[in-house]
C-alpha cells in the first residue's frame, strides 16, 4: 500500500500550516469504501428490500490512522446524508465499553430529541431507531468493542450509512467487509516524519528517515511521537534516533518503545504530570484537573500540556476551552507507568485532590448564580482566583463542555471503592450545579444516573438515611417517564429505609410518594390511605402547611373515587389550614377545587358562591391565570343555571385578564433576549 492516513485528531504539527490537510493518501482504501456503499448487499441481490442501513468497517490497531481514516470518508460524502452526521465513541479510553444506553442518549440528544430518564438500553435503541427511521444520516461509531454494540445502534432503514471503526471484525453483522489497516509506507511515514522536523533533516539523510519509519513499523501514533521528539531535539539527526530505536534492548511494540524514548526524555515534572494523566476521567484533560493532579499552578499546567501536544502525547479538543484528550493507543501505556513509579497510596492521593478540585469548582459553578445571596457572594469572594468563574454564563459554559468528564469523575470515584466521602460529595455539587444551570427537567437523564450512584454508595457504605434520599430522588424521576410501578416500588424501600434510621422526613415523604404513585395507578383508596398516613406524620411534627396540602391530595383521591362528601369535607380542611398560614395563593387554589367538587355533587348554587369567593382570594393573591379560569368556570356555571347574560360578562372578565397574561409574557420574553444578547 502506498496510499496511507495518518491519525492525528486534533494534533497540532510543527510547521503544518494553518488550514492545511492533516489526511495523507489512502486513496485505494477510500475508493474502496466508497465503492462498497454503492454495491449491491445480499438482501437486493435475492431481491429483498434491504431492512437495515449499510455498515462500512474500517478495522485496526489503534494508533493505525483508523479514526482518521473513517473521518475523511465521512467528509467526503457527508453532502449525501442531508440529515447530518452522528458520532458516538463506543470505548473509553481505559479499555472499558460505553454502555449502549449512553451511547444511544448522546446519539438522541444530537438528534434534538428527548431519551426518558433511566430508561434502559433496549427502549433507547428502539427510540433511536424511531428517530432515524425517516431521516437521511451518517453514524460514525468509534472504537466499537463489539458487534452487539454497532448491531444494538443500526437504523432500520437503508437511507441511513454506518461507519464502525473497530480493532477487528464485527462478527454477527452481516454483510459486512472490513478495511483492514496495516502501517504507513515508508513514503507516508517519511512525510509525516517531515512535518514535524521540517524538510531539511528528511532532505540531508533519507536514507535515516526511512529507516526510522521501518523501525515504528508504519504506526502513525509512533512515528508522531518519535517526530515530536526530533522537533523538540533540532541538534539531533535522524539517524541518531533510528539508532536509539534499532539498539533499544525493551520488548514491545514499536509505539510502546517510541513511547518509552520519548517518556524517558521528560523532566521528572512534567514526567509525572503525563503518567498521571491516566486518571484523568474518560480520558479528558484540562489544566485544573492536570493541576490538581500534580499540584502545581493552572498556568503551568497548562503549558505543559500545550508542550505535550506539541510531542504528540496528547490531542487538543476542539472546545471554547482549553481541553486535552489522551489518545486510546498511550493510555494503557501510562496506566503502566502510573502503577510502577507511583505508590498506590500516592495514586490515592492524586485521584482524591482531583476529586477535591472538582466539587470546588462545582460550588462555585452553582454559587454564582445565586446573586440575591450574601453568603453565596462571600464564598466566591474567598475562592481562589484560578477557581472563579466571571460570568454565570461562563459557568454554564464550563458546566456543559465538561458534562463528560464531570459525570466520567463521578463514575470512577464511585467505582473506585476507596474515596466515597468524595465521591458523595461530588455527586452532591454536581446534582446543584445542573438543577442550577439546566434545571431538573433537561438534567433528568443524568441526575437519574448519579442518584443511581448515590444509591450506589449508600448500599455500599450501609447509610439508610442516604438510600432513602436516593430511592426517593430515583422514584420521582421514574414518576414523571411513565414508570410508576417502578417509582412505587422505589418508595416503598425509600420508606424501610427512613423508618430503619427513624428519619421522620424521609418517611413521610415516602408516604405521600406511595399515595401519589397509588393515585396515577388509579387505586385511589390506597392513595387516600397513604396520603392520610403522612398528614398524620405532618401534623404530629407541626407541620402546617404540608398538612394543609396533604388534606388537599386526599380530597383529590376522594374526588376521582366518587365520594364527594369526604372530598368536600377534606377541602375545607386544606382550606382552613391555608388561611391560617396566611397563604392566600394556595387558599384561592382550594377554593377552586372545593367549587369543582360542588359542582360534582350537584350543588351549582353551592359551587356558584364558592367560586365567586374564589376569584376574591385570586385577586388578592395577583394570580390573573386561576382568576380567567375561575371566571370561565362561572359563566359556564351561569349558563347552566339560565343566566346566559351574566355568563357573557365573566367571559368577557376571563379574555381580558388572559389578554394582561399574555401581554406581560411577551414583554418578560422581550426582557429575557435582551438579558441574553448584554450577557
Amino acid at each position: 500500500m502506498t496510499d496511507q492516513v495518518v491519525e492525528t485528531g486534533d494534533v497540532r504539527l510543527t510547521g503544518h500550516a494553518a488550514g492545511e490537510s492533516q489526511f495523507l493518501g489512502r486513496t485505494r482504501e477510500l475508493k474502496e469504501l466508497r465503492a462498497d456503499i454503492e454495491r449491491a448487499g445480499l438482501d437486493t441481490l435475492a431481491g429483498r428490500k434491504p431492512p437495515r442501513a449499510r455498515v462500512l468497517l474500517i478495522a485496526g490497531r489503534p494508533g493505525s490512522g483508523r479514526t482518521a481514516l473513517a473521518e475523511e470518508l465521512v467528509q467526503q460524502v457527508a453532502d449525501r446524508y442531508p440529515d447530518g452526521v452522528l458520532r458516538a465513541r463506543l470505548t473509553d479510553p481505559d479499555g472499558t465499553p460505553v454502555p449502549i444506553e449512553r451511547a444511544a442518549r448522546d446519539l438522541l440528544a444530537a438528534l434534538d430529541r428527548e431519551a426518558p430518564a433511566g430508561a434502559c438500553g433496549d427502549d433507547l435503541a428502539d427510540s433511536l431507531r424511531s428517530a432515524l427511521a425517516d431521516r437521511r444520516a451518517l453514524l460514525l461509531l468509534d472504537d466499537a468493542a463489539d458487534a452487539e454494540q454497532v448491531d444494538a445502534l443500526l437504523p432500520d432503514t437503508p437511507d441511513c450509512l454506518v461507519v464502525a471503526v473497530s480493532k477487528g471484525p464485527l462478527t454477527g453483522i452481516p454483510d459486512v467487509r472490513p478495511c483492514t489497516l496495516g502501517g504507513l509506507d515508508a513514503k507516508s511515514g517519511v512525510e509525516l516524519l517531515s512535518r514535524h522536523t521540517g524538510s531539511v533533516r528528511i532532505t540531508v539523510d533519507p536514507r535515516a528517515a526511512e529507516g526510522l519509519a521501518e523501525e515504528c513499523q508504519g504506526q502513525p501514533a509512533a512515528l508522531m511521537l518519535a517526530g515530536g521528539w526530533l522537533a523538540a531535539r533540532p541538534k539531533a539527526a535522524v539517524l541518531d534516533l533510528a539508532k536509539q530505536l534499532r539498539t533499544d534492548p525493551a520488548e514491545g511494540t514499536a509505539l510502546s518503545r517510541v513511547f518509552r524514548l520519548a517518556y524517558d526524555a521528560l523532566p521528572a515534572t512534567a514526567a509525572r504530570m503525563l503518567r498521571l494523566l491516566a486518571l484523568a476521567p474518560a480520558g479528558l484533560v484540562d489544566p485544573q484537573t492536570a493541576s490538581a493532579l500534580v499540584g502545581c499552578s493552572v498556568d503551568s499546567a497548562r503549558t505543559t500540556l500545550d508542550d505535550f501536544v506539541a510531542l504528540g502525547f496528547l490531542h487538543a479538543v476542539d472546545s471554547p476551552l482549553p481541553q486535552y484528550e489522551v489518545p486510546g493507543c498511550l493510555h494503557p501505556l501510562l496506566r503502566v507507568l502510573a502503577g510502577h513509579h507511583e505508590r498506590p497510596a500516592d495514586l490515592q492521593v492524586a485521584r482524591a485532590r482531583m476529586l477535591e478540585r472538582t466539587v470546588r469548582l462545582l460550588q462555585v459553578c452553582r454559587a454564582i448564580t445565586e446573586t440575591d445571596s450574601l453568603q453565596a457572594r462571600q464564598k466566591l469572594l474567598d475562592m481562589p482566583r484560578a477557581l472563579r468563574f466571571p460570568t454565570p454564563r461562563a459557568a454554564a459554559d464550563w458546566l456543559r463542555l465538561t458534562r463528560p468528564a464531570l459525570l466520567a469523575s463521578a463514575r470512577l470515584a464511585v467505582g473506585d471503592g476507596e474515596l466515597d466521602t468524595l465521591a458523595r460529595r461530588l455527586m452532591s455539587q454536581l446534582v446543584r450545579a445542573m438543577v442550577a444551570h439546566v434545571g431538573t427537567q433537561a438534567a433528568a437523564p443524568d441526575l437519574y444516573d448519579i442518584h443511581s450512584l448515590v444509591l450506589e454508595v449508600a448500599e455500599r457504605r450501609d447509610l439508610p438515611r442516604e438510600r432513602a434520599a436516593a430511592l426517593l430522588n430515583l422514584g420521582d424521576l421514574d414518576a414523571r417517564t411513565g414508570r410508576t410501578a417502578d417509582a412505587l416500588v422505589r418508595y416503598r424501600a425509600a420508606l424501610d429505609a427512613g423508618r430503619e434510621v427513624d428519619d421522620p422526613y424521609a418517611a413521610g415523604r415516602a408516604m405521600e410518594s406511595v399515595g401519589g404513585a397509588h393515585l396515577e395507578l388509579g387505586d385511589f383508596d390506597r392513595a387516600a390511605d397513604w396520603f392520610g398516613r403522612a398528614l398524620v406524620e405532618r401534623l404530629a411534627r407541626g407541620e402546617r402547611a404540608d398538612a394543609a396540602r396533604l388534606y388537599g391530595r386526599i380530597a383529590a383521591a376522594h374526588t376521582f373515587a366518587g365520594r364527594y362528601g369526604e372530598a368536600l369535607r377534606n377541602w375545607r380542611a386544606a382550606i382552613s389550614g391555608h388561611r391560617k398560614l396566611g397563604d392566600v395563593a394556595a387558599q384561592a387554589r382550594a377554593l377552586s377545587e372545593l367549587a369543582r367538587v360542588q359542582e360534582y355533587a350537584g350543588r351549582p348554587d353551592e359551587s356558584l358562591r364558592t367560586c365567586r369567593e374564589a376569584v376574591e382570594w385570586a385577586r388578592r393573591a395577583e394570580d390573573s391565570r386561576l382568576q380567567a379560569a375561575l371566571h370561565l368556570r362561572v359563566a359556564d356555571t351561569l349558563e347552566r343555571l339560565g343566566d346566559p347574560a351574566s355568563a357573557g360578562l365573566h367571559r368577557g372578565a376571563a379574555e381580558r385578564l388572559l389578554g394582561e397574561v399574555n401581554q406581560e409574557d411577551d414583554a418578560d420574553a422581550c426582557e429575557i433576549r435582551t438579558a441574553s444578547a448584554e450577557d
